[in-house]
């Protein structure tokens, strides 16, 4: 992946973004994706879609944290200074108001509020979920036997308690085979 060349006001404007972005990442930053492919992809044409759904392909299939595509795209629009900056943007805002939140809400945890808050925040992490797994699952979408794959795939999972690494092994070999 070639990285882009930024301005200093990119940067910022990246930084800002990503602050923003770190404050609607309820359930997890892999929530917000849709809404970074359409910053670092439309909007500013940084990457392609092709390298974007590499990112976090490639972070996802990694060990580690599910935050870990927010460092491979940054670091795929600017090495360490772009791995860097998307990361203090997302994590600053989150992390800052989570651990007030929880000191607060641990305070307060039987309160009806917190508790309707609590509540309602569970349809909404399952909405931006869904939105990322519509964006990534674009290639899918125009190829049948992926898409039948796909599908496959969620009805064994939600069927039958069979580890998810056997589906992912699956999805490899096929994936070979067609490569």
């Amino acid at each position: 992946m070639t990285a882009a060349v930024l301005s200093s006001a990119d940067w910022w404007g990246l930084f800002g973004q990503f602050l923003l972005l770190s404050l609607l990442s309820i359930g997890g930053a892999i929530g917000t994706a849709p809404e970074m492919h359409r910053y670092l992809v439309h909007d500013h044409g940084w990457m392609s879609d092709a390298q974007f759904n590499a990112s976090i392909a490639i972070a996802q299939a990694a060990p580690g944290p599910n935050l870990l595509f927010v460092a491979v795209l940054g670091w795929g629009l600017g090495g360490a200074a772009g791995l860097c900056v998307t990361m203090l943007g997302i994590l600053l805002p989150s992390t800052t108001l989570a651990l007030a939140a929880a000191r607060w809400g641990e305070a307060r945890r039987e309160t009806r509020g917190v508790r309707a808050f609590v509540n309602g925040m569970a349809p909404v992490t399952v909405g931006l979920v869904m939105a990322t797994g519509w964006i990534l699952s674009a290639p899918a979408r125009s190829d049948l036997a992926l898409g039948a794959l796909a599908v496959a795939t969620v009805a064994i999972s939600l069927r039958t308690r069979l580890s998810p690494v056997w589906l992912i092994a699956v999805g490899a070999f096929i994936g070979a085979l067609r490569a």
